[in-house]
């Protein structure tokens, strides 16, 4: 029988790591429960970072304030994504995105503080069939808040869990329940697990080591989610490590926040500092997957749910159709994701799961929305036919929706300026930059006579997609005037 690419990958993958080729993967079912198929499948460890802009990684070349080595070592070994973005730049949804591989309107998280669905599949569920088990370190942002003794929020429920069943260390709004030197998180029967005088990167990322240490019956997928570098909300600013303030004091500003008021002047220097302490979380890490010999058959993702704009483009930090909020960083490496690749098709979170599943040999299921991108990793025929275009749904700050193209940003608003609903009928064109020529977005070009042909294909394209995501479609005027 003919070995296809993904099962020769894992096939070698396990090789590497001792464990013998045995049969091809593509005799054994997705749910084959036997230890010697299970044991051949890759380990997947999805590192989620809260507010990281694209930028911020060294390895994309933009920003020489940034230090980065472990991001940029993993770029260098596996696959960097360098068109990813968002399908709804806010916290919660954007979680039950990646989780499910549906659009956000489809989860039920359409906004933050709404829970997600529990008939969903979600990567977790679908990787337990495949014989994993299914790991949770750090902020959940998927479940009503259910409130504590004492004020504050409590452990989040069995069944809103989405399918993680092993170790699960978790706050459902991590910024609520912690500070970034103090707090609580809860384990898997509600005991609070707390913490004080150490950065809360460190502390998740030694949950996250004493778990990896640790005897693995299973493959496993584990989520670290991390705050940073995020606001601490009630605080109203970022906080970095102890001593970030001074030692970046003098960093770069990205020039698409240079030209705008907003926050930036207070809040980079922190912004630096948590990145920074992201970065070393990472290494930390990577470096135990070698210590332990699970390096080899590990797939290691790391990403983020949505950028940051700092105020610059609405009055909080993201919930924009801007490469600020959008694009995000997107490194993967591990069994079938080559060293040193660049992918720059467009790519979103909505396809992250499929993705894994399909990297892991594992069944994607008929609800899933996104499409699987392991393909285009090492195939160039792939590449020429992937779409590169993202719906975006935005949500809180306007009720909007935007294409995400190599070449454009198309976003659409409900004029009425409503806010409480997950979508609209009616919407005008409201935004179009030109990636190529104005990769900042500086210049809004809706509504400007010599693009309304482009604008008119944009629009249609973003119809088909907003049909496709199972909304019905709606009605989009055209801009009749130049901002």
């Amino acid at each position: 029988m003919a070995l296809n690419r993904r099962d020769f990958l894992l096939g070698t993958a396990a090789t590497a790591a001792g464990t013998g080729m045995g049969a091809p993967l593509a005799a054994q079912s997705a749910s084959n429960s036997g230890a010697e198929g299970a044991r051949r499948r890759p380990n997947i460890v999805i590192y989620h970072s809260d507010q990281f802009r694209w930028d911020f990684i060294g390895a994309n070349g933009l920003n020489g304030s940034t230090h980065t080595p472990n991001l940029d070592k993993l770029a260098a070994e596996g696959t960097n994504f360098t068109h990813a973005v968002t399908n709804q730049p806010v916290c919660g949804p954007s979680r039950a995105v990646m989780l499910t591989g549906c659009y956000a309107t489809e989860t039920g998280v359409w906004r933050n503080g709404l829970a997600l669905r529990k008939d969903l599949p979600t990567i977790a569920t679908e990787l337990r069939k495949a014989g994993y088990s299914a790991n949770y370190i750090g902020k959940w942002h998927l479940a009503i808040e259910s409130k504590a003794e004492g004020g504050g929020t409590g452990p989040v429920a069995p069944e809103d869990r989405a399918g993680f069943d092993g170790l699960w260390e978790v706050a459902n709004a991590l910024e609520h329940t912690s500070h970034s030197y103090e707090g609580t998180i809860w384990d898997r029967d509600g005991k609070p697990i707390e913490f004080k005088d150490e950065y809360r990167v460190d502390f998740l990322t030694d949950r996250a080591e004493r778990f990896l240490r640790q005897k693995q019956e299973k493959p496993f997928l584990l989520v670290i989610s991390q705050l940073e570098p995020h606001q601490q909300n009630d605080e109203g600013r970022m906080v970095g490590p102890k001593g970030s303030a001074e030692r970046f004091i003098n960093a770069q500003v990205p020039e698409d926040l240079r030209p705008f008021p907003g926050d930036w002047h207070k809040q980079l220097p922190d912004y630096y500092g948590a990145c920074e302490a992201i970065d070393a979380s990472v290494g930390r890490l990577r470096t135990v997957l070698e210590e332990q010999g699970l390096a080899d058959n590990t797939i290691f993702v790391f990403m983020s749910d949505h950028g940051c704009h700092f105020m610059t483009r609405n009055p909080e930090y993201k919930r924009s159709a801007h490469n600020s909020s959008l694009r995000i960083p997107l490194l993967i490496a591990g069994p079938g994701f080559e060293p040193s690749r660049q992918i720059q098709e467009v790519v979103g979170i909505v396809s992250i799961a499929p993705t894994l599943l399909d990297a892991a040999g594992a069944a994607i299921p008929a609800s899933v929305q996104g499409k699987s991108f392991f393909p285009i990793v090492s195939d160039a025929k792939a590449r020429t036919a992937w779409p590169s275009e993202e719906l975006v749904q935005i949500s809180e700050s306007m009720t909007a929706r935007a294409l995400r193209t190599r070449e454009w940003t198309y976003c659409v608003a409900d004029p009425s300026g409503v806010t409480n609903t997950p979508a609209s009928k009616n919407y005008h064109e409201y935004q179009l930059y030109d990636q190529r020529s104005d990769p900042h977005e500086l210049v809004n070009l809706a509504g400007r006579k010599e693009y309304r042909e482009v604008a008119g294909r944009l629009r249609q394209a973003l119809k088909k997609r907003i049909v496709a995501s199972g909304e019905p479609e709606p009605e989009i005027l055209p801009a009749k005037l130049y901002p």
